[in-house]
Formats: structure tokens, sequence, C-alpha cells
């Protein structure tokens, strides 16, 4: 018996459609972690050629891979966001990365930046992730993580007192994401993170930045809209905690994860017991 949804799925496509036509105006935290995941990207001697892009909100992610010589399809929980922005020769695909709808070994790349912090299934997604790869092929991922929003986390609970609303999504801090990771059965898995800090004149403009880049509260079990007595007072919380210029710093935390499907041709971790030289005998040389 499966588990409910989290995850409303179809107002989270909705939400990904209704983006698109300003998104280029709270497009910076996709492209910081875009930026960051094509820096990775940069250090791998591997041609991996075929590529799958998971959350194309525009065309940059399949447009900097294509650069790259590498052939490109690209998948988005939005239907006009997988139409829009598609690779040129394989074109896009609207699905949820938790059924992804490509059959096993197919891509040697996936570049999935921004949309796992709201799927439903990240164990199963990522599970599936591994599968599309062929034996060598690498994973890079980017979303937000545990940590992100506190300034309006505590603002919201301010404003409606003493039974606060769910209005942010549960968070994956890095350390889960990685022992994820390892269970998907991903070689050489590593984890880490970076916060970035978004300096706000009011909560008004958070909250729309938020709404722009579709990051609007997409659970299944929404609480009710804030009553307008609750924004105020939510408001003039978030106001409070202002600099002296009057802004205050928001902090989004990043969870990057990258990972390798299992093959033989890769390097194995040496058979415990069979150095030959101990550490305390290497440490005295370097000394």
């Amino acid at each position: 018996m499966s588990s409910p949804d989290i995850f409303d799925r179809s107002l989270r496509s909705i939400r990904r459609d209704r983006m698109l036509a300003d998104f280029a105006a709270h497009d910076f935290l996709y492209r910081a972690m875009l930026d960051e995941l094509l820096d990775r990207l940069g250090d791998v001697q591997r041609d991996l050629p075929e590529a799958l892009v998971i959350g194309c909100p525009d065309g940059s992610a399949r447009a900097a891979l294509e650069a790259m010589g590498k052939r490109v399809a690209c998948i988005d929980p939005g239907f006009l966001a997988a139409r829009a922005n598609g690779g040129v020769q394989w074109g896009g695909v609207q699905g949820d990365e938790d059924a992804l709808p490509f059959a096993d070994n197919s891509f040697d790349l996936i570049l999935a930046c921004g949309t796992l912090d709201s799927v439903n299934d990240l164990p199963g997604a990522l599970i599936l992730m591994r599968r599309v790869l062929r034996p060598d092929g690498l994973m890079l991922a980017a979303f937000t993580g545990a940590g992100s929003l506190p300034r309006l986390r505590a603002a919201l609970m301010a404003g409606e007192g003493d039974r606060p609303g769910q209005h942010i999504h549960p968070q994956v801090d890095v350390r889960s994401a990685g022992d994820l990771l390892s269970r998907a059965g991903f070689a050489m898995p590593v984890a880490d993170g970076e916060t970035l800090s978004v300096r706000y004149g009011d909560l008004l403009r958070l909250m729309h930045d938020l709404r722009g880049m579709g990051a609007g509260n997409m659970l299944t079990a929404r609480p009710p809209a804030l009553r307008g007595d609750a924004l105020i007072s939510a408001a003039a919380h978030f106001a409070d905690a202002a600099d002296p210029d009057g802004r205050t710093a928001e902090q989004i935390a990043i969870v990057y994860l990258s990972g390798w499907k299992p093959d033989p041709s890769q390097a194995a971790p040496a058979r415990r017991g069979s150095a030959t030289v101990s550490l305390a005998a290497a440490l005295k040389a370097k000394g």
C-alpha cells in the first residue's frame, strides 16, 4: 500500500507553468544552483554525451549542455515548461521525478536542478535516476534544503499565534540527502551544501519572489491562506529583524548531490587491512 502524496502533483505542475512568463525576474536561486552544477560538471574528465535535464524552467541548462556537444532531453513537472524548453533533438517531457518515463540505461548524465525538494518520493526518485543512467553515468543535483527561510518561518508563526499552519515545505538536510544517495545505490556518493543570504526590504517582496520561482506551498494538506491581520503581524515581525538599512537577511540552504552509477571499471576502495604502510609511519615521514 503506497503512502499518500505529501505534495499535490497537479498543483505542482500548474505552479511550474504559471511561473514561466516572469521567471527571469525571480531566477536568482535557480541560476546559483545551475552555475554550481555546471562548474562541477566542468571538473569531470568524461564526455557523457547523452544528458537528461530534470527541471527546465528556462532553456539555460539545455543550452549549456548542448554547447558542450551533448544530446539533451528535458523533463519538468510542468507541461508548458517541458514543451517550451525541451532539447532540439529529444524534446521535452512532462513528468515527475519519482515516475521517470525513460528506459533503464538511457543516459550518461543527469542534471537535476531545483525540483527535488518538492518530489513526493525522493528515495524512489533517486533510485529511478540511477536506473536510467548507463553504467558509470553521473548524476548531479541541487535543491533547497533544511534550514531555508528561517526569517519567513518565524514571521509566519508570529503572525498566526498559537495555531500556526504549515506554510513551508518539509526540508531535507545534507546528511539525510547523502544517506538517501547511498541507499539508492550510487557509487562514490557526495552530499554537501552552501547557504545563500538574500536581503529583502519587506516580507511581501520575499513571498513574491517565492511565487515567481514556483516555490509556493504545494502541500496536499495546505492550511488556509493567511488572514489579513496575520499577514500584517507577520510583516511587522519580519521588519523587526531588519538590519540598520531596513533590509532583512533571509537564508536559503542549498543541498548538492553527486553520484555515479556503479560499473566494474570504477576504482574500488582498498580491502580493509591491506595497507602496507601504517598511518603513524606515513605521518612521521611527512614530518
